[in-house]
């Protein structure tokens, strides 16, 4: 028995030039309702890193060749950045490490703020580099100027090693009152403090007597007996060694410690000599 099949229309291909475009991971985006999407990638911007080291040395010496003169510095880097399409943000960050890494305070105070007028770079990182850079300067007002802008723009953001960072610059300059206001302000926010944070705390309650503050404290915050860290791209929990902290009052019983252990051995090694003297002198005779 024969049967009669109609045969299939034929359905032209149509030409779809997004085709390779389509086909890479990093082009599509996969939507709810309709699949795929293309996307195109953004023109201006560019995240190339090649070329950026050898940039970032030229920078370096560019800047170490200018006085201290403010519009001579802008004018200098201005120019330096003239021809480039975009800000390059990978190239000053690399030269801000580079200054830092130098101890050159003076430049790594003038290109951060060059590069905040700039509008870029406002990150945490850049204002804590430029937090450090004015305490090793000397320039404490300006250090509280900056952390009073940061501190009320991001109150409920601010994250812990900026608080860490500023405990420690008060720390270094005996200014209690000011670790003690930060401290209360962590507490307030609810920022749980780091090992570092509550020693010196700890310390400045020993220096100005509050004993029943300072054993509060330990109590509060004890030494975490795990620590995390990052070996290879992955996280690994370590032991965390019993760091005795930065207390002065503990660092002198230590050291009335040592001084009694080194009596108590040089005593040991006198008996010992005049014993191996009375040996010598039994021998002779």
């Amino acid at each position: 028995m024969l049967r009669l099949r109609y045969p299939l229309p034929l359905v032209p291909l149509q030409w779809n030039p997004l085709n390779n475009s389509s086909n890479s991971k990093s082009s599509v985006v996969v939507c709810a309702t309709k699949g795929p999407r293309p996307r195109y990638p953004r023109v201006w911007k560019t995240n190339r890193k090649i070329g950026t080291i050898s940039k970032s040395n030229k920078f370096v010496e560019c800047v170490k060749g200018l006085s201290n003169v403010k519009e001579e510095v802008y004018g200098a880097l201005d120019s330096f950045i003239a021809w480039d399409l975009e800000f390059p943000l990978i190239t000053v960050k690399k030269a801000l490490k580079t200054l830092e890494y130098q101890k050159e305070w003076k430049r790594v105070i003038q290109v951060a703020k060059w590069m905040l007028s700039k509008g870029q770079g406002k990150t945490m990182g850049t204002y804590v580099t430029l937090l450090n850079a004015l305490a090793e300067d000397g320039r404490i007002e300006e250090v509280e100027e900056i952390w009073t802008k940061l501190f009320s723009d991001f109150l409920e953001g601010m994250p812990r090693y900026v608080f860490d960072k500023m405990i420690s610059i008060y720390y270094s300059r005996a200014m209690n009152d000011k670790i003690l206001e930060i401290f209360a302000d962590m507490e307030e926010l609810g920022v749980r403090p780091n090992l570092s944070i509550v020693n010196m705390v700890g310390d400045v309650f020993l220096r100005m007597g509050m004993l029943d503050k300072y054993k509060k404290l330990k109590r509060k915050y004890p030494p975490p007996k795990w620590i995390y860290r990052y070996i290879k791209g992955k996280r690994v929990r370590m032991l965390a060694k019993q760091d005795t902290g930065v207390d002065s009052a503990n660092a002198g019983v230590g050291q009335d410690e040592d001084i009694s252990r080194d009596s108590n051995e040089l005593s040991e090694e006198g008996n010992a000599k005049s014993d191996e003297i009375s040996v010598q002198v039994d021998n002779t005779s």
